[in-house]
This record gives C-alpha cells, sequence and structure tokens, in this order.
C-alpha cells in the first residue's frame, strides 16, 4: 500500500514538470512558412514571445520605389508613424501567449508586410511543425501557417 503511495505522489510530482515542459516546446528559432524570415520564441515575463533575427533579404531591392534601395528594411507600413523607422530585424511580432490545453494563446502577431496585429493562437503539430493561426474576431475567420525548426 504504500507502494501506491508513494507512487501517486510520484507521479503527482512529475505531472507539474512534464506540463512545464510542453509548455517551452514552442522556445526556440523557427522558420517562417515562406522561409522568408527566422522568428525566436522566447519567455517574456509568465508569456512567450517572438521576433524576427533572421531575413533571407535583409536589405530593399535595388528596385524599391520608396527610396529605400539597399537599406536595412524598416517597418515601414507600420499603422503609427513614430514606429515605421524601426528595423525589422529585432522586431517583437508575436506577444504575451499563454500556455493552456496543449496551446498557446491570448497573444497576437504582427504582420509587417501589411502594418496590421492579428489574435492568434499556435499549436504543436505531432509533426514537430509549429501551427501559428492568425485571425481577426473568431478563430474561424484567419489563416494558419507552419513554421519549421
Amino acid at each position: 500500500m504504500k507502494k501506491v503511495f508513494y507512487l501517486a505522489g510520484l507521479l503527482m510530482s512529475i505531472l507539474p514538470a512534464l506540463a512545464w515542459a510542453a509548455a517551452d516546446d514552442v522556445l526556440g528559432v523557427w522558420n517562417t512558412a515562406e522561409g522568408r524570415s527566422r522568428v525566436e520564441v522566447y519567455k517574456c515575463a509568465d508569456r512567450y514571445c517572438g521576433k524576427i533575427i533572421w531575413l533571407k533579404e535583409p536589405l530593399y531591392p535595388e528596385s524599391d520605389n520608396q527610396g529605400m534601395a539597399g537599406k536595412p528594411k524598416v517597418d515601414r507600413d507600420n499603422p503609427d508613424p513614430a514606429l515605421r523607422g524601426q528595423p525589422l530585424l529585432g522586431l517583437e511580432i508575436l506577444r504575451d501567449f499563454e500556455y493552456e490545453d496543449q496551446q498557446w494563446r491570448g497573444g497576437t502577431i504582427y504582420d509587417p508586410k501589411k502594418g496590421k496585429t492579428y489574435k492568434c493562437k499556435i499549436t504543436l503539430g505531432d509533426d514537430g511543425k509549429l501551427n501559428v493561426r492568425g485571425y481577426i474576431g473568431f478563430s474561424l475567420l484567419g489563416r494558419t501557417t507552419e513554421w519549421t525548426r
């Protein structure tokens, strides 16, 4: 009988650790679906955030029609004019995700191409890919992309 209580106690002490480990499975560097950037997901206080750490094309092309040819890419489509000069490298695009029920939710994703912020939820697929779903209002009205390590 003591063994049963011992095993039950051991199991109860391990389960929170397993849940925590699953929550941190999102941490690391992820290649976005198009392969144009890499995003590092990290802990920000008790939540999860992510920033762009690599761009396939970090400079504007010579054909850029906004006078930025050859210069590092910036967040020029940001709706806030004061933020349009911030570099894309290092830009935080994932904010304030909490882990609950095998998914990260309650956060937002910022799309620098469109200058828009969307609600977002993230799940880790059985294949190890990160399913990132940005949406407006309801999760049904959105788009999912797959990120890989």
